[in-house]
């Protein structure tokens, strides 16, 4: 009888390896999912703490120009002054309800003369060229803003525009544009103007809580990583059956093996290719 010896051949030590080389790779995915997942946890849990919060003074949520924290995402702000409409840009290729569109933006000039760019909502794009047919004008004079604060965006590689209008968030660019001291940590996504205007962009709107598929994936990727195992046991199994068909203990099982199945009540579908294959 060769029993199972030839599991400590060099070619089942490989099977081996590529049976635990894969477990790594679906275990890597999965922990992958559950941090997606966790990610996702967090953005939900931000949205629930900042997005109705009570609105704060600027200057107590953001400091210093550049402060920001990811915790502030959403976090509503206050601030007062004077928008220079002669600096509104519009940001390509942002779509909304999968119709195409932009992002009005205007920085708004505090009394101490610094800028805090507010993103003003989401405007079509038009129907005859590549810009909004109708771009609503902020309201003219002292005004008093409450926004909910977001990251400002990075450069995108080949991405550009030209004009009044830009490819991305990038803060310092648009520094660079009102060539005035600008908060480049994060900018305000609109929530109310006083005075309100009779016409604005599309507001944000709350984000739904939506985790996503993520957990149901990891466990797909874990239970791959075990399917691997009992694959390789199977062919072990199977292995086992074939080097040891002479061996008189292993044609008894076999037998046996062959007794229940015969035994076993057969499906339609088993009765109907057995009539099939007689035809």
């Amino acid at each position: 009888m060769i029993g199972w010896r030839f599991l400590f051949s060099r070619q089942w030590a490989g099977y081996l390896a590529l049976t635990i080389l894969f477990a790594v790779v679906c275990a890597g995915l999965g922990m992958w999912q559950l941090d997606r997942r966790g990610q996702a946890l967090a953005e939900i849990a931000l949205v629930q703490q900042n997005f109705d919060s009570e609105p704060v003074p600027i200057a107590q949520a953001l400091p210093s120009l550049g402060a920001f924290d990811e915790s502030q995402k959403w976090l509503r702000v206050t601030v007062s002054g004077t928008y220079l409409t002669d600096h509104t840009m519009l940001v390509r290729n942002r779509p909304l309800n999968g119709n195409p569109g932009f992002e009005e933006l205007v920085p708004l000039q505090l009394d101490d003369g610094t800028v805090f760019v507010v993103d003003r909502g989401w405007l079509p794009t038009g129907q005859r060229q590549d810009a909004p047919d109708v771009v609503p004008e902020a309201p003219a004079g002292p005004v008093t803003v409450t926004a909910r604060l977001k990251a400002g965006e990075p450069t995108i590689a080949g991405r550009s525009a030209s004009g009044h209008q830009i490819a991305t968030i990038h803060l310092p660019e648009i520094e660079g544009r009102v060539d005035a001291p600008t908060y480049t940590g994060a900018y305000g996504l609109l929530a109310t103007e006083d005075p309100a205007p009779a016409q604005r962009p599309v507001a944000v709107t709350k984000p739904i809580p939506d985790e996503g598929p993520h957990l149901s994936y990891a466990f797909q990727w874990f239970t791959f990583g075990v399917l691997g195992f009992a694959g390789l046991i199977w062919a072990a199994r199977q292995e086992f059956r074939s080097r040891n068909a002479d061996d008189p203990e292993e044609r008894e099982r076999a037998a046996e093996r062959a007794r229940r199945k015969a035994a076993k009540p057969r499906s339609d579908a088993e009765v109907e290719d057995e009539l099939l294959g007689h035809r």
